[in-house]
């Protein structure tokens, strides 16, 4: 008998996953290493049983793992592990589905790295500790882009000289693990929506929102980083390009500090001063923390109408992530401006994060995501289990 493992490795976390290798992987136990660098703790989840909290102290990506193969080495009672599938943020223009890592293909997506710099190394670094750990398992990655090849050149091309595109310079889109089992969740508890036209808001640290037509990508708010659209814990969301021109020229700012800016110091950090967790700017008194709330809930209803333009319509709105799972009056406040779209939030059913919040004639709902569930089903597949699609 054998499991898998999957690994979701951001850049200061490790989320991880246990799961049999049954057609529908079952989930075992579940669990993150979070706060990595000089204070990192691990959260464990097995199913049934409580969640458990340890403190790992100054720990990098490569003794995150290191922990995380020991926690769960009781859990896998002596079974072998057969495959590690692992979330690689960036495939590239041309990977739209699971690859098997080898050699080469690791090669070819460290090339990527200068598109993804801040999470593609975790990523691969995590490649690397469990190829070490465990050789002779098959090793997965799943992409975070792959979900949105596909679009019409449109929706992927930027206003510049043509050979910048044939670069790879072009809108990729983020957060695609995510979207696929959204949308699997629609296909099979709502066909009729999932027919139609879905705009699906992840909302959490990272956030961005995608526009689906048949269960299909079409258009998405983040575009060649995971900088573009909506404003985030820390990233800054939709800038002009000019502003970085003036940090360059006016400011004396240099690549390495425009992007830490860009990246770590701005969106719900930087315009409220106090918190880049909506949880606490929700409690807050401080008139910062009202004017961040502010900012987030105009680009989050801005962003939702330019997804139903894109769409040509909206059949159905999907809130998923952290924030869009768990944080009412955001999404209250949202759809506010939204009532001409037939969007509308029934109180009640809202404040309890109902799967159905939605009072208008067009469905609202809530969606836990789990991009390790779609992790998992691609390491099963191939393994060759079952098919990716299935």
């Amino acid at each position: 008998m054998s499991v898998i493992l999957t690994l979701n490795a951001g850049s200061s976390s490790i989320k991880f996953g246990l799961y049999d290798t049954s057609a529908e992987p079952v989930e075992e136990l579940t669990g993150q290493v979070d706060a990595l660098g000089s204070n990192a703790q691990m959260e464990l989840q097995p199913k049934g049983a409580s969640l458990t909290r340890e403190a790992l102290g100054p720990t990098d990506h490569t003794g995150g793992v290191q922990a995380i193969l020991s926690a769960i080495a009781p859990y896998r009672a002596g079974r072998a592990i057969a495959g590690v599938g692992h979330r690689v943020v960036h495939g590239g223009p041309d990977l739209a589905a699971p690859v098997r890592l080898d050699d080469a293909m690791i090669a070819r997506l460290s090339a990527l790295i200068p598109l993804a710099p801040l999470h593609q190394p975790h990523n691969l670094a995590a490649v690397q500790a469990a190829r070490a750990a465990f050789p002779d398992a098959v090793q997965v990655a799943a992409f975070d882009t792959a979900f949105h090849r596909g679009h019409p050149w449109v929706n992927d091309t930027f206003a510049l000289p043509r050979r910048y595109y044939a670069r790879g310079v072009r809108r990729y889109g983020f957060h695609g693990l995510s979207y696929d089992y959204i949308s699997g969740v629609l296909a099979r508890d709502y066909p009729d929506l999932a027919a139609g036209r879905v705009v699906v808001a992840h909302l959490g640290n990272g956030a961005s929102i995608c526009a689906m037509k048949a269960g299909r990508s079409v258009g998405s708010t983040m575009g060649f980083s995971a900088l573009d659209g909506l404003p985030m814990g820390t990233r800054s969301g939709q800038l002009d390009p000019g502003v970085v021109l003036y940090l360059m020229d006016q400011e004396g700012l240099n690549a390495d500090q425009i992007m830490r800016l860009l990246y770590h110091e701005s969106g719900l950090k930087g315009l409220s001063g106090i918190s880049h967790d909506m949880r606490t700017l929700l409690a807050a008194h401080a008139e910062e923390a009202k004017q961040a709330i502010d900012y987030y809930v105009f680009r989050l209803a801005r962003e939702i109408g330019a997804m139903a333009a894109v769409l040509g319509g909206i059949d159905a709105l999907v809130f998923a992530g952290g924030i869009g799972e768990h944080a009412a009056p955001i999404r209250a406040r949202a759809l506010e401006r939204l009532e001409f779209l037939g969007l509308s939030i029934a109180p009640e059913a809202n404040a309890a994060n109902a799967t159905q919040i939605g009072a208008g004639r067009v469905p609202v709902m809530v969606i836990p995501t789990d991009e390790e569930r779609i992790i998992a089903r691609a390491t099963v597949a191939a393994l060759g289990l079952r098919r990716a699609d299935t």
